[in-house]
């Protein structure tokens, strides 16, 4: 067997080992074994440090929990019900659970599981790089567990299913295969391609709430553009759009996010643009989108419609924020990274960079005091005013009470 000592020497921090030797100290004081597996183990033999690390206790994950929150005086969250527990001991969560095993009541159902071995804890994992192990006892630390080729995969840089109903039990891993794929460079091994294509209508199974969830993970990647393009080539999307007819730009559209800041709701605002507003209200409703993000994309969409409004070199600064300040910063920016209009492009990001932000010094109070009674006409001498400031007629505060007392005489 491996021993991966020295990688962990050199990847992970002093005091993440030194947690990890207590909890091993722990669990064999308990007569357990304890094991990091998955991802953590996976990116170590890829040389990456991937500090986020799952525990898996044969034996009881929640009693080693308690024990270490005791010896750290660390915070924990328990739940009994599924064997897990959360341990905070510098803040940062740190996961032990039971090995279980897992069944499946029927496609796309969440799975019923019950404590059992490593085996068969790794077992119900996605795929074979993510099955791999690590053992943390005061022995052998550091030694690899290996029981389903996933070394070998690694080193061959495939992406395989452990068997062939992987997908028929949970269609959201056709979703992690290409996103795996695409973030580490590998290829999806044949049996498993074909699978994607065979099983592909098990995604119709799966719940919004839980697709939502693989699409945040996706736009998390590095790099979210090259998964669209894959899930588009196997006919992922359609999955998530039922009248998707194929998107040849999306991976040029998606990548335009990257000339930002990208945000979940920006990356979705790129994805539906090419949408019309029912085809994209079926993938609000299927994705049940909380009502901020869903109100974005609406607001994209009919942005998009009027864009020719703004493709005029001669409006005036209030011309454009009066056009654009019913819109939210996501809409208004999705649409200027798309726009072929060099024109509107620039108008766009004129009340980005600068209109959204004007403000008037005046208050109303103040127009009370000059004798403008409340009611609607202060709120018109008010919008009339920030129109002025915003065409650069009224800078100061000085010039703000000027014009109003100029309108107040006619």
């Amino acid at each position: 067997m491996a021993n991966l000592n020295n990688l962990i020497k050199e990847l992970w921090p002093e005091s993440l080992i030194n947690l990890l030797e207590t909890a091993g100290e722990v669990a064999h004081g308990l007569n357990y074994k304890l094991f990091v597996v998955g991802g953590a183990v996976r990116d170590l033999l890829l040389g990456r440090a991937n500090l986020d690390l799952d525990l898996v206790v044969q034996g009881n994950g929640v009693e080693v929990a308690q024990q270490m929150a005791d010896r750290l005086n660390a915070r924990r969250v328990v739940h009994n019900r599924f064997g897990t527990a959360t341990l905070y001991p510098d803040g940062k969560g740190l996961d032990i659970i039971t090995a279980r095993r897992e069944g499946y009541p029927h496609p796309g159902a969440l799975p019923v599981v019950q404590p059992s071995n490593l085996a068969d804890d790794l077992f119900r994992r996605d795929f074979t790089i993510n099955t791999l192990a690590m053992k943390i006892e005061p022995g052998p630390f550091g030694e690899l567990i290996d029981p389903y080729g996933g070394q070998e995969d690694l080193e061959n840089r495939l992406i395989r299913i452990l068997h062939p109903k992987s997908f028929i039990d949970d269609a959201t891993r056709i979703l992690r295969a290409l996103r795996y794929e695409q973030r580490l460079c590998f290829q999806i091994e044949e049996v498993t391609a074909a699978a994607i294509h065979r099983d592909m209508a098990m995604l119709d199974t799966i719940s919004g709430d839980r697709l939502r969830h693989e699409l945040e993970l996706i736009l998390e990647e590095p790099c979210p553009d090259r998964t669209f393009r894959r899930m588009d080539e196997v006919g992922a999307l359609s999955k998530l759009v039922l009248s998707w007819k194929g998107d040849a730009d999306i991976e040029r559209r998606m990548a335009l996010a990257r000339q930002e800041e990208p945000s979940f709701s920006l990356y979705l605002a790129l994805f539906v643009y090419p949408l019309d507003l029912a085809d994209t209200e079926q993938f609000i409703a299927r994705m049940r989108f909380p009502q901020k993000v869903a109100q974005i994309l609406r607001q994209t969409l009919e942005l998009k419609a009027k864009l020719p409004l703004l493709a005029s070199a001669d409006l005036l600064p209030s011309d454009i924020y009066r056009l654009l300040k019913e819109y939210s910063p996501t809409a208004i920016q999705t649409n200027a990274l798309v726009t072929n209009s060099p024109q509107v492009r620039q108008n766009l990001h004129l009340y980005l960079d600068k209109l959204r932000y004007a403000r008037l010094s005046l208050k109303g109070d103040e127009l009370v005091a000059m004798g403008v009674e409340p009611g609607p006409i202060l709120g018109k001498l008010l919008d009339c005013l920030l129109e002025a400031k915003l065409n650069g007629e009224a800078p100061t505060h000085e010039d703000e009470v000027r014009l109003i007392r100029i309108w107040l005489t006619k």
